[in-house]
Formats: C-alpha cells, structure tokens, sequence
C-alpha cells in the first residue's frame, strides 16, 4: 500500500507573494500524493477512463511538466524531457509496465525539490524567459501556472480516486 511521503501543510493567509505562490504550490503537489494513499500498485496504474488515464500516469505527467517548465523552459538546461519524445508525446501520461509507483513518485519529488531550488535561487518574480506561445514568461506566471496545472489534475485524481475506492476529498 501506498504512503505518501508529503505532508500537506495548509498555506499562510498574510505571507509575501512569493512564499504565497510557493506554499499552494506545495500544497498542491502535497494533495497530489495524498491522494494515492493506501492504495496498492495496481489500483495506482489502472487506468479508470478511456483515455487510460490513472493516478500514476497524472504523477508522471506532473513530473516531467515541473522538469519542463522550471528546468528546461526557465533555466534552459541542456536537458531531454522527462517521458516524451517527438514519436511519442504522450509517454508522460502512460505507465510504462516496468514503471513503479517508487520510480515515478520518486521522480516526481526530485522535480519538485529542484524546481524549489530554481525559486529560490532567482532574486526576483520579475525574471523571464521567451516562451514559444506568448513571447516571454516570467517566474512568477511559471509559479502560477504550475499552481493552476496540478491543481486541475488534483480534481482528476479526485475523480479517478473515488471510482477505485469511493474516497473523496479535498
């Protein structure tokens, strides 16, 4: 069975922006793994809607989008994604059958220390970089994004949760 190794802790009301922003942040990533507790490794990757879409698959898929955005798009590493490849985009969403709930959740808490670590080391939000899309972002629409990302997979881990076992939550 499953015990997440995060423990949520609620976000300050008062705190600066960044400890704001970085707080949910972590409070989201935190629920992410709260909700695969107690569960075994085959109920962790079964896929429970038609696109195979299961709670390690989401874990996966938030690991590579923290290595994505924090380390490859802020920082510009010399880094391949995590999964996916140009043949094979989806890689981060599908667990693979030599995959285990250690290795992605593992791989999961790695992303989220480093991308951390990137935070802390910038002096200000206000740090951007181009971005394909919309010219250039900054640190602080990066944060934000990751905020609103794995808070929109948290609800589908709330979904997928509750028809394995029937827990809800928040």
């Amino acid at each position: 069975m499953f015990v997440s190794p995060a423990k949520r802790a609620d976000p300050g009301g008062t705190t600066g922006e960044r400890e704001a922003l970085t707080q949910w942040l972590d409070f989201h990533r935190a629920t992410l793994l709260w909700k695969l507790d107690g569960l075994s490794e085959e109920q962790l990757r079964s896929p429970m809607v038609p696109s195979g879409t299961s709670l390690l698959g989401l874990v996966k898929h938030l690991a590579e989008t923290e290595h994505g955005w924090f380390c490859l798009e802020f920082l510009g590493l010399d880094e391949p994604p995590l999964y996916a490849t140009p043949e094979d985009p989806e890689a981060g969403f599908r667990v693979e059958p030599h995959e285990t709930a250690e290795d992605i959740v593992g791989a999961y808490l790695e992303q989220c220390e480093r991308a951390r670590g990137i935070v802390a080391a910038q002096p200000s939000l206000d740090a951007s970089v181009p971005e394909n899309l919309r010219g250039r972002v900054n640190l602080r629409w990066i944060l934000l994004h990751m905020i609103e990302e794995t808070a929109r997979h948290n609800g589908h881990a709330d979904i997928l949760r509750e028809q394995i076992d029937g827990a809800t939550g928040d």
